[in-house]
């Protein structure tokens, strides 16, 4: 899919999204100048029933789905919990597949929204391959984060109103998974202030999108190493990768020790928990003043699903 054809269809997609999800807070953090040297907009999807962004495009999807048809995903815990929300709703089945070492946090919300959950594999990409094995052998519907036209047209809302705010923005910063969150926001963006700078961050301890963005092909890494599970990507979704190609202006990453720096910011100067992956568009600001020189800059938390020992961890 093309990014016209997904921006063509972001506003419409609104009506089809719980109003849970929709119209998060955004607010220019002034608190912030004294530790970025700028004050970025922060569009916070923080504050919903599943603490992520996730919910906008599973419920686009579901709500799309077959009446009856049992669905069939892998997560690494906001996607799951996302597509669990939506699936409880509509009274479709779901199974969920994570890693082994899941964040159990993100295990047991999706399992307490009803779906059946399997753990397996060492990390997520070992998860989606068995999903989607199990899916095909039970005549299930596979769903695939990052390939979904709907999760990217989803996240498209989110671009929708941050530029409804009539902030004026010079670029964006989008933590970057398996690339809808960026994709979805972008689309929007770039037909609608085509000057905005788009700028996608990953994990240095999980490059594989960035480096595929680079090459313009997908390429994978033998593992990944990070705190920030939700950006943790060995294997890049193709569709995704080719999308970010006329969408993306730039993709930097971000260490551990900045995203940690990240949420702990959240946490003490603005009263919110965010998780790493959530919190890298802030940690690229930390880490890379240079690279993003724009005055007028925005950023999206998109998750907030931290355990009792992750907190333990970085914040107490």
């Amino acid at each position: 899919m093309k990014s016209a054809d997904i921006q063509d269809q972001i506003y419409a997609a609104r009506s089809g999204i719980d109003k849970v999800f929709l119209d998060t807070p955004q607010f220019k953090a002034d608190v912030l100048s004294a530790h970025l040297g700028k004050a970025p907009i922060l569009k916070v999807e923080t504050v919903n029933p599943i603490r992520s962004f996730k919910g906008r495009g599973a419920c686009l999807l579901v709500g799309a789905a077959e009446p009856n048809t049992p669905l069939v995903c892998a997560s690494v815990g906001n996607f799951g919990q996302g597509m669990a929300y939506a699936a409880r709703v509509r009274g479709v089945p779901l199974t969920v597949f994570l890693a082994e070492d899941a964040n159990p946090l993100k295990v047991e919300r999706i399992r307490s929204l009803g779906a059946t959950v399997v753990q397996y594999g060492a990390d997520f990409d070992a998860a989606k391959s068995a999903a989607r094995d199990f899916a095909h052998a039970k005549g299930h519907a596979f769903v695939e984060d990052g390939a979904a036209s709907a999760i990217t047209i989803g996240a498209g809302t989110i671009g929708m109103e941050m530029l409804a705010s009539k902030e004026k923005l010079g670029a964006i910063v989008v933590p970057v998974g398996n690339g809808a969150l960026l994709n979805g926001v972008a689309s929007w963006i770039k037909t609608h202030q085509p000057g905005v700078r788009v700028i996608g961050v990953c994990s240095r301890a999980a490059p594989a999108m960035a480096m595929s963005w680079k090459e313009g092909r997908s390429i994978s890494t033998a593992e990944t190493s990070t705190v920030a599970e939700g950006i943790a990507v060995r294997e890049p979704v193709p569709e995704a990768v080719d999308l970010m190609q006329e969408l993306a202006d730039d993709i930097l990453l971000v260490s551990d020790k900045s995203m940690i720096q990240a949420v702990q910011l959240c946490f003490q100067e603005l009263g919110l928990l965010v998780e790493p992956a959530g919190a890298a568009g802030l940690a690229a600001l930390i880490e890379h003043p240079d690279a993003i020189p724009e005055v007028e800059v925005a950023t999206i938390l998109c998750g907030g699903n931290v355990s009792k020992a992750q907190v333990k961890a970085w914040i107490s």
